[in-house]
């Protein structure tokens, strides 16, 4: 408890700013609202949920605030698990994606991964612009290797929306490839496991989410090279 005291009081100390206070604020009302919600269900389903989680689909999402996975696919709590970075990479040295990745497959046992971009997504603009951001420079760099990939394509397009746009669907069909290559999702399939990656795009005007029709349910499609036997 001392610890805690400590830690309270260094956050009051840390806080005084009234405008931050009471945005933080506003994050503890709005769970009393859950709280509440939760209280009031007679389902049963939270304490089922507190119990554990089973869900079916894994979400490799971008990061941006406007595209949560739960509401946009009109799933509940537990049924959706989530990992959201800048512009929805699916990066072969990223520690972070690849224990989500192994978790939901191997342990979740999930039987779909979407990875879902979006239009208008900053990340992939700013890829296009040429500019210097900071350290996101990095990052950008695999959207860029993207463009390098279909630049013939994207540049023959006369409108810079489109051009983004465009280059937002092929990287997430490069990303579902990405996934697909990983040891963890052909070994799932090697052992038989019933498991389909999809690429998605949402529109964020009307909410819907448009298949990129490139589902893969097995390593045939991915060539001699990065098929293992």
């Amino acid at each position: 408890m001392v610890g805690l005291n400590r830690s309270t009081t260094l956050i009051k100390s840390n806080m005084g700013n009234k405008e931050l206070e009471s945005g933080f604020q506003r994050i503890l009302d709005g769970n009393k609202g859950w709280v509440d919600f939760v209280a009031k269900d007679t389902t049963g389903r939270f304490e089922q949920l507190a119990k554990g989680q089973n869900p079916e689909i894994l979400w490799i999402g971008c990061a941006d605030s406007r595209v949560p996975a739960n509401e946009v696919t009109g799933r509940k709590p537990g049924e959706v698990f989530v990992h959201r970075n800048i512009a929805n990479m699916c990066v072969h040295s990223d520690m972070s994606m690849l224990s989500v990745l192994d978790y939901a497959v191997n342990v979740l046992k999930v039987q779909h991964i979407v990875v879902a971009g979006h239009y208008g997504c900053g990340g992939v603009a700013a890829s296009l612009s040429r500019k210097q951001f900071g350290i996101i420079d990095n990052w950008l760099c695999h959207i860029k290797d993207v463009y390098r990939l279909h630049a013939k394509e994207i540049d023959a397009l006369e409108n810079e929306e489109d051009k983004v746009n465009r280059l937002i669907e092929l990287n997430v069909k490069e990303q579902v490839f990405n996934l697909c290559t990983t040891s963890i999702v052909q070994n799932a399939w090697k052992n038989g496991q019933d498991l389909a990656v999809h690429g998605v795009v949402i529109n964020i005007g009307t909410g819907e989410l448009i298949s990129l029709e490139n589902s893969i349910t097995s390593n045939e499609s991915l060539g001699e090279v990065f098929a293992f036997q």
